[in-house]
């Protein structure tokens, strides 16, 4: 019944509930930061924008799914409808519960779905919150299923449970066993599995100061735990030192300290295990010949971390250079607040450095020139281009990753769009009877 109500009308229910949003939007920071960790300003910046996306998805539902007449003669027209793909399954992520998963359930359920949705288990609270606010938007019962949070459901959902679509961020080693589970099925598959994002700031970037603590803010947002955060910086010989030296002051001036602290920056890293993980990457850089400029394993900044409000869940902001293409920092997805800094000498040097990783999810190049950025990021196997910015997502654009950062689409109209089978109608008109 859903799949053949009016857009209009599924379109006014995902409105009311990004309303909700907005009405509760500190009930929703402060639930997401008690889940997460996560700052509660940075948790009203999430709450705020979930609204400002889940509104622009409903605003754009009758354009996207509209039938589309591709050919028409007098005995045949030809026809593109977009049909609801049924049930969607939604294995969700922690970093931003709310944002994050209203990438996928918005979407799908404005495309005429019902939605079975397995949060992480580190943010089962946003995800009641979520599924209390689709019923006062008047969703009608059973389109929002709220599934159990056990990473066992997730395998469920993958390899049993009959869905027609299945739409997962993560990790690579667990986007590759739901790949793996749903081939056999023939489902709709999309994955978001991170990245390990670069960004190239070119000689003749017209602010050196201002890219160094735009990108300072990318790497370390959310205490680095974004799917495009900034994770790796090559900057050109001739502005490197201008650059470093505005880039670690910014770092350094980020307050550590409480989730609850309105003037925290860096708070705790939402999973207990990740600090001693960041811990083991830096170790290895540094053996390796790596050299920290800034927080753990850095010179002389013990004694700054250990006044900083540190739990055994932080991790100080920290900054490397000198980093081995062979050591896990340069390899493996870091997720937290740590960064790794190099010079280059050419634009050809930044662009084999920028490709030189497994993912594939944003890049970003700052320079004075348009053209010179963008025929740079032409070369990159990334899903998402930066110039002069970075770290940023936008509803109007579709979101996707190369290589290990995934497969499949999500927001923009293409995120609408996915979550439909694409039926192509053949409509012959009889022949007029004789007279």
């Amino acid at each position: 019944a859903w799949g053949r109500t009016a857009v209009a009308e599924r379109a006014r229910v995902v409105t009311a509930f990004a309303d909700l949003v907005g009405a509760r939007a500190e009930e929703c920071a402060r639930t997401m930061t008690r889940d997460t960790g996560k700052p509660v300003p940075q948790a009203r910046n999430e709450a705020k924008a979930t609204q400002t996306r889940v509104r622009y998805f409903a605003s754009i539902a009758e354009e996207a799914l509209r039938e589309v007449t591709t050919s028409a003669t007098p005995s045949m027209r030809e026809v593109i409808r977009y049909e609801p793909l049924g049930v969607v399954a939604n294995i969700s992520a922690w970093n931003f519960p709310l944002f994050v998963g209203s990438n996928v359930w918005a979407p799908a359920l404005v495309a005429g779905n019902a939605v079975l949705y397995k949060p992480s288990e580190h943010a089962v609270g946003t995800a009641r919150l979520v599924a209390d606010l689709w019923r006062e938007a008047g969703l009608p019962d059973g389109l929002f299923g709220l599934v159990d949070a056990a990473p066992a459901t997730g395998a469920f959902l993958a390899e049993e449970a009959a869905v027609d679509g299945i739409f997962f961020t993560g990790s690579v080693a667990t986007g590759a066993r739901i790949a793996r589970a749903a081939a056999p099925r023939m489902v709709k598959l999309q994955l978001e599995l991170g990245g390990k994002d670069a960004v190239y700031v070119a000689d003749d970037v017209a602010d050196v100061a201002r890219a160094a603590r735009g990108l300072a803010d990318g790497a370390f947002y959310n205490a680095g735990q974004s799917c495009c955060s900034v994770e790796r910086i090559y900057v050109h010989a001739s502005v490197f030192d201008e650059f470093l030296e505005v880039f670690l002051a910014e770092v350094r001036s980020f307050s550590v300290g409480s989730e609850w602290d309105e003037g925290t920056y860096v708070g705790p890293l939402c999973l207990p295990r990740q600090p001693e993980f960041l811990r083991g990457q830096v170790d290895d850089a540094l053996a390796k010949g790596a050299v920290a400029l800034a927080g753990y394993g850095a010179p002389g900044e013990e004694d700054a971390s250990s006044a900083m409000m540190m739990t055994p869940r932080h991790f100080p902001p920290t900054v490397l250079t000198g980093v081995a293409r062979d050591t896990a920092a340069h390899r493996e997805e870091s997720f937290g607040p740590l960064v790794i800094v190099d010079a280059v000498s050419t634009d050809d040097e930044a662009l084999h450095r920028m490709n030189d990783s497994p993912y594939g999810l944003t890049a970003a190049v700052y320079s004075a020139s348009e053209d010179r950025a963008v025929g740079m990021l032409e070369r990159l196997q990334t899903g998402s281009a930066y110039w002069n910015c970075c770290d940023r997502t936008s509803p109007h654009l579709p979101w996707s990753g190369r290589r290990n950062s995934g497969i499949g689409v999500t927001m923009s109209h293409l995120g609408i769009q996915t979550m439909t089978h694409p039926r192509g109608y053949h409509l012959s008109t009889p022949p007029s009877s004789p007279v």
